[in-house]
């Protein structure tokens, strides 16, 4: 979807809540429907090595924001929070729309589909979209 300004500035990666008018981030799981904010592919064309890398772009408040809707088996480039991940790790949506490890309660969004590593907070990692479940 591309037809909604976002609310604030937003790096691409992100988990963002749809509403009516507006694209907000989100920093749980519930509270509206979520999306994954995608990249800003037009906006270089100096590709990822450029200065103006669309994945590290933010989008400025007031902009209209290209969103996806995310369904069971999708994968994704999400921002992740600062941890330490394994191969299959069931991640929930935390702070500033980035996915984090879940934990007992949370409900499952997606789950790590890299080699075990560690990320920095804003860092990007694929991940696999869940049939979202409480763990």
């Amino acid at each position: 979807m591309s037809d909604k300004t976002l609310a604030a500035a937003l790096l691409p990666g992100t988990f963002v809540l749809v509403g009516a008018t507006q694209l907000t981030q989100a920093a749980a799981v519930d509270g509206g429907r979520l999306a994954v904010l995608g990249d800003r592919d037009y906006y270089s064309s100096l590709g990822i090595s450029g200065a103006t890398d669309p994945l590290l772009t933010s989008y400025k408040a007031g902009e209209i924001g290209v969103a996806y809707l995310p369904k069971p088996d999708d994968e994704f480039l999400c921002a992740m929070a600062a941890g330490t991940y394994a191969y299959g790790q069931e991640l929930t949506v935390g702070a500033a729309g980035r996915l984090t490890t879940a934990v007992a309660g949370d409900i499952v969004v997606a789950h790590f589909d890299q080699a075990g590593k560690t990320t920095a907070a804003g860092e990007l990692a694929d991940v696999v979209i869940a049939n979202f479940y409480t763990l």
